[in-house]
């Protein structure tokens, strides 16, 4: 046994011996050099801490998008005939950067733990006492061979295609179409295998989820509820995300304690995926919910566009309805149960279909009724929920009796009105709290309140964005792979590292990685909205009765002491 261990243990290493003999015949000198700076650039700060996983895997894709580059930038001095360092001198240019590289590794890594800390403190996180460089180093290895080989992959695919097309068309046509020919295999592979057979899996494992009843989320004995025996949306309909938004309202007795005086249960209704066959039916299943449970006699009336999952944030909902004493009513309409990138990813129009059909029946039921005695209308959307409530109306059917106020928390960066008014802010107001023009209409806040603006006064509608300057599903911006994305120039956000930097291809990168990380910040930073900074925002966009600042700012802390 001992003699055959060891003679597999000597295969072994002649095989890696041989795997990185064959790698540094085959490895483009320019493609290292650039993919060791990418490496480095790449520990550098963004938005959101990083774990030593996360960042081993980030620093290995740099590498290899870097080292692409270099290929790229390599052969095409080639292709133009330019000349180049030949013998001697040529090895003292390589030596000389292969050194500079490794010392500028040898810094970034040294300041990783640094980097990583300026953004945990400002997030009240412990900081670190070291940015394992040892683990990253490994994990950045894998990955960048794993991504380096798929683009040799890529390579051999073209050179086969174009070396059976040579023969019969002039080299750079077989060139060409070999380049085609290999993304077109690579796509088809991608779709096929990634997207369809992935994306199946996922979406049956979602649909399972959906369906699963959380322990301690019991059907409601109370008639006015959705999902009792009375309601007309059965409670195994409702999905997972609607089973929990109905349970967990605050009652009257939680309401009365955080706001003091008398309080009503608040009104939630919601219908799940699996309540109707169609978009419309279940549009109009929620107005008849509403309608028999009362819900247009109260003061105020919420039309609420999920996340993908079907998920609402209590942050906003709790809030809400602790501010008007539970005098309000909120309506919901699930339209996926997939996480927020994958319903943008397959599903990417059904969420608005689902937001319109249902604010447009309760609008028309809204609008038909007298005007004094009917409920102030309201809009929320958190995330990919923001982005289709934002596309739910069209301002120009509804300016001539318009609804009340908008709330929207965490825009995605694809927002139409947000992108708007965020280019068209006033000169001198940063892109991560914008000023739009006399602020009438749309006002932009964050942690601390922005929203008094002086000399400002408000319109018939008003529309209130609730953005973190570290929130990476808000600010992240393609544009970053070639020039430096309008919320870094001037000065941070308070959430924001003052180290953070900007560096072509690699920040596009970082803010990717940011995004898929987003709702791992901790309350109150990134994606992860605190309750306490929606009061503000909820004051300004349907003015509670009964409240004074002293009042606000003991709701803000009991909030923020209920969460912690």
């Amino acid at each position: 046994m001992t003699g055959n261990g060891e003679t597999l243990i000597h295969r072994f290493v002649d095989i890696v011996r041989g795997v990185v003999l064959s790698a540094r015949e085959t490895m483009s000198i320019v493609g290292v050099l650039l993919g060791t700076l990418f490496f480095a650039a790449s520990l550098t700060p963004t938005l959101l801490p990083r774990t030593a996983i996360m960042q081993g895997a980030l620093s290995g894709v740099s590498f290899a998008a870097g080292y692409g580059i270099g290929v790229f930038c390599a052969w095409l001095w080639s292709y133009l005939g330019i000349r180049t360092l030949e013998g001697r001198p040529a090895r003292y240019v390589l030596r000389a950067a292969a050194l500079v590289c490794l010392a500028v590794v040898a810094v970034f890594l040294w300041r990783a733990a640094g980097w990583q800390n300026s953004i945990r403190l400002l997030m009240e996180l412990e900081p670190l006492d070291t940015a394992q460089p040892l683990r990253i180093g490994l994990i950045a290895f894998a990955t960048a061979a794993v991504t380096i080989l798929l683009g040799k992959l890529f390579r051999l695919a073209l050179l086969a295609v174009a070396g059976r097309l040579k023969p019969v068309v002039p080299r750079r046509v077989a060139n060409v179409a070999g380049a085609v020919a290999a993304l077109v295999l690579f796509w088809v592979a991608t779709e096929g295998l990634v997207l369809r057979y992935g994306l199946r899996a996922v979406d049956a494992s979602f649909r399972e989820l959906d369906r699963t009843f959380e322990s301690g989320v019991e059907k409601p004995p109370e008639a006015w509820r959705t999902g009792s025996a009375a309601s007309l949306v059965r409670w195994s309909d409702l999905g997972r995300a609607g089973r929990g938004f109905v349970d967990t309202a605050p009652s009257r007795a939680d309401i009365a304690a955080l706001a003091g005086g008398a309080a009503m249960d608040p009104l939630r209704v919601y219908v799940g995926l699996n309540s109707a066959a169609t978009i419309e039916e279940r549009a109009s299943l929620a107005l008849a919910e509403l309608l028999r449970v009362g819900a247009f006699e109260r003061s105020a009336l919420v039309v609420v566009t999920p996340t993908g999952t079907g998920w609402i944030d209590p942050a906003a909902m709790d809030t809400l309805e602790i501010l008007h004493r539970g005098d309000v009513a909120s309506v919901a309409l699930q339209y996926s149960y997939l996480t927020s990138w994958l319903s943008l990813l397959v599903e990417p129009g059904y969420g608005k279909e689902a937001a319109r059909a249902l604010f447009r029946k309760v609008y028309e039921h809204w609008r038909q009724m007298p005007r004094d005695a009917r409920p102030a209308l309201y809009l929320y959307g958190l995330s990919l929920g923001a982005l289709n409530s934002d596309l739910s109306f069209d301002m120009f059917d509804i300016v001539g009796d318009p609804f009340q106020g908008i709330l929207w928390s965490g825009p995605p960066f694809q927002s139409r009105t947000w992108r708007a008014a965020t280019a068209e802010r006033e000169p001198g107001s940063p892109a991560w709290l914008p000023r739009f023009r006399d602020g009438s209409v749309i006002r932009f806040t964050s942690q601390k309140d922005a929203l008094d603006i002086p000399g400002a006064s408000w319109g018939p509608i008003r529309i209130v964005y609730l953005q973190y300057a570290s929130d990476p599903v808000t600010f992240f911006d393609f544009s970053a792979l070639f020039r430096r994305p309008p919320w870094m120039v001037g000065p941070r956000g308070p959430d924001v590292s003052p180290m953070l930097q900007w560096y072509p291809v690699v920040t596009l990168l970082q803010l990717a990685l940011d995004m898929a990380a987003a709702t791992t910040a901790p309350i109150g930073y990134g994606h992860s909205y605190a309750p306490e900074h929606h009061v503000d925002p909820w004051v300004a966009v349907t003015r509670p009765p009964g409240w004074d600042a002293p009042a606000l700012e003991r709701l803000k802390r009991k909030l923020a002491e209920r969460r912690d």
